[in-house]
């Protein structure tokens, strides 16, 4: 008895120090009572997405031309309410607990769910794109289908062009857990930042890497282990890095980037160029050119 009345002691003393508001501040950007992002309701927001982009390939199987515009009725419903929720959560995550901006954020985020579902015509279009770059780049591929219920590419870049959505509707936060999902589930990690044409695919997808400020322009195919990233950080007076500064390659129309391939900078891939696998591109590269191992060091010079 004694012993329990011990384990007990030492339990609460865990939880009053685990409670202990103090300790853990520092990690904390919302006040008490406003809402906080949840991971597990935007993985619903993202299923529900792809349903309404994609019906019958995700959830209710059973729809049918006839009963589409019910079920797409009802989801969309359920989106705004959800997506509202969330965009919310985003919004308050650094403001003060202050009633006018409480009620402003609650606006903002009505408007910007009903921005973002206004959206999804266009978006579906521009997936569309995707699948078929996927489909005409893969000759294992049997069908559409098979790319949109199979292919990491399609949950990465349909999840990207969510998450890029609504960065550019400004919400903070959000966007990134979005990404952040894609790539713990298919290795492949997009910054919502970047900017993606459309027929772009990934073919296998394992260890890519897009970063925040890269602009791809249309029909690019990249393989695993792909690499769009920044070659250096510059500073400030004191040390830190500068954001938002342009870091990372512009890769314009119809590029290939073969396997393991390393592009880092603002440097440009121009329209047509071919980059071989385990290359290192630091420079620029012209348009149509082919560059090889035997050939990066012509292009450094």
């Amino acid at each position: 008895m004694a012993t329990h009345k011990k384990i007990d002691t030492k339990l609460m003393s865990v939880i009053d120090s685990l409670s202990d508001f103090d300790s853990f501040k520092n990690t904390c950007h919302t006040s008490d009572g406003l809402p906080f992002p949840s991971e597990a309701k935007l993985r619903q927001i993202v299923e529900l997405t792809r349903e309404i982009l994609f019906p019958g390939y995700f959830g209710n199987s059973f729809v049918d031309k006839n009963t589409l515009k019910f079920h797409m009725g009802v989801n969309v419903e359920r989106l705004s309410a959800c997506l509202t929720e969330q965009v919310m959560a985003g919004l308050c995550f650094e403001i003060k607990n202050d009633q006018a901006a409480l009620e402003k954020n609650r606006e903002d985020a009505r408007r910007i769910s009903s921005d973002f579902i206004a959206q999804l015509p266009e978006m579906r279009r521009v997936l569309m794109t995707d699948v078929v770059a996927a489909y005409n780049g893969d000759p294992a591929a049997k069908s559409f289908g098979e790319i949109i219920l199979c292919y990491p590419t399609f949950k990465a870049v349909s999840n990207h062009r969510m998450a890029h959505a609504l960065l550019k509707l400004g919400v903070p936060l959000i966007p990134r857990i979005i990404s952040e999902m894609a790539h713990s589930e298919t290795g492949i990690d997009i910054h919502p930042g970047a900017t993606i044409g459309g027929y772009f695919s990934i073919d296998h997808g394992t260890g890519v890497v897009i970063g925040e400020t890269a602009i791809i322009g249309n029909n690019v195919k990249l393989y695993q282990g792909v690499t769009l990233g920044a070659k250096n950080f510059p500073l400030d007076d004191n040390g830190n890095p500068i954001k938002d500064l342009p870091r990372h390659p512009i890769v314009e129309d119809n590029v290939i980037i073969y396997c393991n391939a390393t592009v880092l900078g603002r440097i440009t891939i121009g329209e047509g160029a071919t980059i071989g696998g385990n290359v290192w591109v630091t420079n620029d590269v012209p348009k149509g050119e082919k560059v090889f191992q035997s050939k990066v060091q012509q292009i450094s010079k």
